[in-house]
């Protein structure tokens, strides 16, 4: 999914002052909760994007929300909305983790299957992969997509390896068609 600059301008300006601040790590933490949040909570983005409600209103909810959160993230929050950007929320605070993993060298790797798998299991296909070297800190995203029938789709930064069943019968399909 493509980042719009507006996230990538406001998670920019959230990292420099929070390195200022030296508030990096606890921010990051409650970025982390906004993306959970707003992931799992379809209310509170019907909401925030709904134009006719009051941004007063929209901050007053925001509050209570996320009143647990420090300072520096509840005012980015009431800034994204004051200016009319609460649909950027979660594209910010996703940037904003994507930014701080790269300062900290953590890879971002992507494990798509058609069911759970264990974690014993994702490291024995990380290993078998060779994308990920085995010195470098990596964050795992999985992603359960019944679609592919079996096996798995792992994404490395800009590398992909497909060894889904759903891929291998589409080739088998086209050999087939050519022959």
């Amino acid at each position: 999914m493509l980042t719009s600059k507006v996230a990538k301008r406001y998670a920019q300006g959230l990292l420099e002052f929070t390195q200022e601040a030296g508030s990096t790590d606890a921010v990051f933490t409650e970025m982390q909760d906004v993306v959970k949040i707003m992931s799992q909570s379809k209310e509170l983005n019907q909401f925030l994007d709904t134009p006719f409600i009051d941004a007063k209103k929209k901050i007053e909810v925001a509050g209570e929300v996320f009143k647990a959160f420090s300072p520096v993230a509840q005012n980015l929050i009431k800034l994204t909305i004051k200016k009319g950007r609460e649909s950027q929320l979660k594209n910010i605070a996703q940037e904003f983790i994507n930014k701080v993993e790269d300062i900290r060298g953590t890879k971002r790797v992507s494990l798509t299957s058609a069911t759970a798998l264990s974690r014993e299991t994702v490291t024995e296909i990380l290993k078998a992969s060779q994308l990920v070297p085995s010195n470098t800190d990596f964050e795992v995203e999985s992603i359960i997509n019944p679609e592919i029938l079996g096996g798995y789709i792992l994404r490395v930064g800009d590398k992909q390896i497909d060894a889904s069943v759903k891929t291998k019968l589409n080739n088998i399909k086209k050999e087939f068609q050519l022959n």
